[in-house]
């Protein structure tokens, strides 16, 4: 009787005993606790590739400037360039991605730290970069490069064993089933349900993505786009609904508020440690996501800048998401992979103090904003982005111990320390000759035995 009864509770239970499944709605979708390998990632690299990459001047949203907002100085741009009456799909042959060595990609994203990647599947202009059964003749497979791009990069990348995520945009600026919906003030869906819908789960099917990085929802509620439906499906019954993370751009005014983690802006960086998880998406390229052909060597972030955005980004419990622009042709520039390879050889040295880790009781030194902390479990690491210049290191918010430990990561041995009159410790670093160039940006201490 007693087995029978239990087995009438877990019936009366259901499935919900074994598994939990959530609901469409955002109090049920906002529940379900992150998977672990996104916190513990820390470092991604963003590709934004598509037809805008062919124009390659202005940013990637080149066909709206043109012909949405009738800007003079690309209506300009085109007439120079381009014969007369070209038209922004004549652009889609000439995305040709001949260079294009998905496994070239990966191992320059594996030697630059990244431990996941997210390219642009479609962005705004409605291109798809995979065969989308539902985007007829404006997709990579059907014309442009004739291959299966998203396919082809995941595979490369989880041969180096890395995570994949697939930027989508929801909107499409000039499809008429969009503008049509768009008219009647989205209280029609013809958009959602004949284009936006059957590629998303085409996607999520086909390529079993770890990360869907959503955008272009900032002009309807998620009620019009569905979201809350895909996300209740994408967690309960999808093939990755364990592992998939996604971000917050499901709807006008979830940003910041609803989904798995947080994009908030574009670069967004919050003046202090949030409560939820958090991702700032950069781009090496300062004025655009797109590859541009005019980039001027002034206009690409420099190593210091990108190290200090990293560091104050992860210490403040964020991940950091670094952009590059492909060419129509699929190369990286070499600007773009010396800066990468710059951040891989940084993190070599100072991975320890980033991955995995979680932001300490204090995230920056009170005096500086050029010290900042992160730990792990009982370890305290204290990256400091200056080099003083008496090699001697203050921190005023560890309290160290009898028995606190001080290393410096990349070098062998201790590090000679003493306790400050009032609070805090000094430091010995090693001694660096004097060069006339600025040495590289960013050092990692160990603090072990401190609180």
């Amino acid at each position: 009787m007693a087995a029978r009864a239990l087995l009438c509770v877990a019936a009366a239970l259901g499935p919900g005993l074994a598994e939990r499944r959530y609901r469409p709605d955002w109090a049920s979708l906002d529940a379900r606790p992150l998977p672990a390998w996104f916190d513990q990632a820390k470092v991604g690299v963003f590709v934004h590739w598509g037809v805008f990459s062919v124009p390659a001047w202005g940013s990637e949203w080149f066909w709206w400037h043109w012909q949405g907002l009738h800007d003079a100085a690309y209506e300009r741009f085109v007439r120079r360039r381009f014969p007369p009456g070209t038209t922004y799909a004549e652009f889609a042959p000439l995305f040709t991605a001949h260079d294009f060595q998905p496994r070239q990609w990966a191992q320059l994203f594996q030697r630059a730290g990244a431990r996941y990647v997210v390219l642009t599947t479609k962005h705004h202009e409605g291109f798809t970069n995979w065969g989308s059964p539902v985007s007829w003749n404006w997709n990579s497979v059907d014309t442009g490069p004739h291959r299966d791009l998203v396919g082809e990069l995941g595979e490369a990348l989880r041969e180096s064993n890395l995570r994949y995520g697939l930027y989508h945009s929801l909107m499409e600026w000039f499809n008429p089933l969009y503008l049509a919906d768009k008219q009647s003030e989205f209280k029609t869906q013809s958009f959602v349900l004949k284009k936006l819908m059957p590629e998303l789960y085409d996607l999520v099917l086909k390529y079993k993505p770890d990360l869907i990085w959503s955008d272009g929802d900032w002009e309807a509620p998620d009620s019009y786009w569905n979201s809350t439906s895909f996300l209740a499906w994408l967690y309960n019954d999808s093939p990755v609904k364990d592992t998939v993370v996604v971000n917050d751009r499901w709807g006008r005014g979830c940003s910041c508020h609803h989904g798995g983690f947080y994009n908030c802006a574009d670069k967004y960086r919050p003046g202090s440690l949030p409560h939820h998880k958090w991702e700032m998406c950069s781009s090496l390229d300062k004025l655009s996501w797109g590859y541009r052909s005019n980039m001027s060597l002034a206009e690409v972030m420099d190593e210091m800048s990108m190290i200090e955005e990293l560091v104050q980004t992860v210490s403040l419990g964020g991940n950091y998401l670094l952009n590059v622009g492909p060419t129509k042709e699929g190369v990286i520039a070499p600007i773009f992979q010396e800066r990468l390879l710059a951040l891989g050889r940084w993190l070599d040295t100072n991975g320890e103090a980033i991955y995995e880790s979680q932001p300490w009781r204090v995230q920056m030194e009170n005096t500086t904003d050029t010290i900042w902390y992160t730990s792990k479990g009982p370890v305290v690491f204290a990256i400091f982005l200056l080099w003083p210049l008496d090699s001697f290191l203050h921190l005023s918010s560890p309290i160290p111990s009898p028995d606190t430990q001080v290393t410096l990561l990349g070098f062998a041995g201790t590090l000679q320390w003493q306790k400050q009159p009032g609070e805090g410790m000094l430091i010995t670093l090693p001694y660096m000759l004097p060069s006339p160039l600025p040495p590289q940006s960013g050092w990692a201490v160990k603090l072990e035995g401190v609180k």
